[in-house]
């Protein structure tokens, strides 16, 4: 089976992209407006969490910090929620499980089992917000854009 990707692929700044992806999902309680806005002040608690508290400088590094700080990143969660008048709960999770292909701007992430920072609000059965955690597509200047064939052909 041939297999093509024809978009750019994130690579950390500092470091060479080892392959391995820590993908970041939300999910919605529904699909009702409301839930889907308090999703987006979710996401942006739990980013700024992960931006001032999670080494992104390699998978292993991310992978075992979002381990140990899951409770703070449901507690981070929950406030959010609280703050914007939710009195449903959130659960964070560490989880591998398959995804389907997803677009990132012009970066494709191909379908397959990845590692996964699941956070769900209340009974997780709306749309999800989804980014990257590492490499770190989601944060600022902590990362640039690479083309990932481009760098397989330059080693």
């Amino acid at each position: 089976m041939l297999f093509c990707v024809s978009a750019v692929f994130c690579g950390c700044a500092n470091n060479t992209y080892d392959g391995k992806l820590l993908r970041l999902h939300i999910r919605a309680n529904s699909n009702d407006e409301a839930d889907q806005s308090v999703k987006l002040a979710v996401r942006d608690a739990v980013n700024d969490y992960i931006v001032e508290n999670i080494d992104k400088s390699t998978f292993d590094d991310a992978y075992r910090e979002v381990g140990e700080r899951l409770d703070d990143i449901q507690a981070v969660a929950n406030a959010a929620l609280e703050a914007n008048g939710y009195s449903y709960a959130a659960k964070a999770r560490l989880v591998n499980e398959y995804f389907p292909s997803r677009m990132y701007g012009d970066t494709v992430v191909p379908d397959g089992y990845y590692d996964a920072l699941i956070v769900e609000l209340g009974e997780a059965v709306g749309n999800n917000w989804w980014c990257v955690i590492y490499p770190p597509l989601c944060y600022g200047d902590e990362f640039e854009y690479k083309s990932f064939f481009a760098e397989l052909f330059r080693r």
